[in-house]
């Protein structure tokens, strides 16, 4: 039986009770309280791992200790980076992310003040690598099943939106509580305190308050929010063609927002570094195999080893992609116009072998290590490549949003299985959907939960 959240329960009353906001705050307090608990037994369900592969006791003292040091430490951290806030019960990647690194920095922390005071002796490396890796998956199992109970418990209703509509006939989203002004007699008007008190009645333990209302009423209404003590929004449909994602401003004028850089300084540096740390070494292992293939293609048909084409990098900038050259020279298509197929006459003998393999694309370790590209991201496309009839950009007119990262070798459209020919536009609208997916939601663990997934497509039935 599905328990019925205090949204739900709003909704079917009409007229939000005013407990209810209260109701849902609880809640949340209390799931934080919860998540919080369970990474505490994840962390010393570790250190009992640790104890039990090293001494085979559960309660043997260099687990224990480590438990002890480590334990406030992370709790502070975590709190501090928030990875016990209102937003993680909803988006349980990030909040593992946030617990990942404060546990690691809380242990990171530990070893350098039993190093500085010369406490080794009180804890054991190998119950404490046993107790590390323990603890991810023990923090990363407690986060999935305490998410899973946040969605049954409450179908990720967990804060209290409101509409208010003064004169606009809008729809509001199924988990939104709707006030009518007329309804309500709340017709804003700064200069009746009546109003304004029973606008605050309405407004009391609400997260958030969307208002819908003509133009001309749009300045008397964000007076009034900006004494409501609410996070306050002005609903303006005129804007929706713009898409604006803030506010700045300039010379004392306000500007609208639309675009911004994916990734911040730190994050940036984070993936680069992730590329460095395997494209060196994957070059140094590979450098055999990347000769014997370039003899091969020498071998096999006249023309350069490497074939460079015209792609569409980060910031819709043009650079040069290295490929192993797997076609003819003299019937290369360096724009890109005509998409590889399965018969394709232009395919060399070693060509065939080294695009079934994906051993073509090995080249592009160079264009990593040179910063045109990162390891993860949206696939570089040829300039002329088309979907259909139509070249890319004209398809979608969000085409060029995908290019507000680096293009990588691999993406997440390519481990989903959308590559080789594009013959259609929903072939386009599939990897450019996941593209899209991508940049919204990038994290460092999702580079490498890509760059595994890329290991079961190597060979794959489009790679022709």
């Amino acid at each position: 039986m599905k328990l019925e959240t205090p949204a739900e329960r709003i909704s079917k009353r009409g007229r939000a009770p005013r407990s209810a906001p209260s109701e849902l705050q609880s809640l949340r307090v209390r799931l934080c309280l919860m998540v919080l608990l369970v990474d505490c037994v994840a962390i010393l369900v570790g250190c009992m791992a640790g104890n039990v592969l090293r001494f085979g006791n559960l309660w043997a003292d260099p687990g224990l200790n480590l438990f002890a040091a480590v334990l406030p430490l992370y709790v502070g951290i975590a709190i501090n980076s928030d990875a016990f806030g209102s937003d993680t019960l909803s988006d349980v990647h990030s909040g593992l992310s946030r617990a990942i690194l404060a546990y690691v920095f809380a242990v990171f922390a530990v070893l350098f003040i039993a190093f500085y005071m010369k406490a080794g002796t009180d804890l054991s490396r190998m119950a404490s690598g046993v107790a590390l890796v323990s603890t991810f998956a023990a923090l990363a199992a407690g986060r999935f099943l305490c998410a899973a109970y946040i969605k049954r418990r409450t179908g990720m209703r967990l804060f209290y939106d409101l509409m208010i509509r003064d004169g606009v006939d809008l729809a509001a989203p199924p988990n939104m509580i709707v006030v009518d002004c007329h309804t309500h007699d709340l017709h804003p008007d700064l200069h009746d305190p009546h109003m304004l008190d029973r606008l605050a009645a309405q407004l009391r333990g609400v997260d958030r308050v969307v208002i819908a209302c003509p133009p001309e009423r749009r300045l008397v209404w964000s007076l009034l929010l900006k004494g409501s003590s609410v996070n306050g929004h002005i609903l303006s449909q005129d804007l929706d063609p713009v898409a604006p994602i803030g506010i700045g401003s300039l010379s004392g004028h306000f500007t609208l927002a639309v675009a911004c850089a994916p990734l911040d300084l730190s994050r940036r540096c984070a993936k680069r570094t992730l590329d460095l740390l395997i494209t060196i070494p994957a070059l140094i292992f590979l450098s055999p195999m990347l000769l014997a293939v370039a003899l091969a293609v020498k071998l096999d048909s006249r023309g350069p080893v490497l074939f460079r084409q015209p792609r569409v990098g980060r910031g819709n900038r043009i650079f040069l992609m290295y490929k192993f050259r797997s076609m003819r020279h003299d019937l290369a298509d360096r724009a890109g116009n005509r998409s590889a197929s399965r018969d394709d006459d232009r395919i060399t003998k070693i060509g065939r072998l080294i695009r079934a393999t994906s051993i073509d694309e090995l080249p592009q370790l160079f264009n990593v290590l040179r910063g045109e590209m990162s390891l993860v991201g949206p696939r570089p496309h040829a300039l002329g490549s088309l979907a259909g009839n139509e070249l890319f950009w004209e398809v979608d007119e969000r085409y060029w949003h995908r290019h507000a990262l680096k293009p990588g070798l691999t993406g997440l459209a390519q481990i989903r299985g959308y590559r080789g020919a594009t013959p259609d536009r929903q072939d386009l609208a599939n990897r450019l959907n996941a593209d899209l997916e991508y940049l919204a939601g990038w994290t460092i663990w999702r580079d490498i939960s890509i760059l595994a997934g890329t290991l079961r497509v190597l060979v794959h039935p489009n790679a022709y």
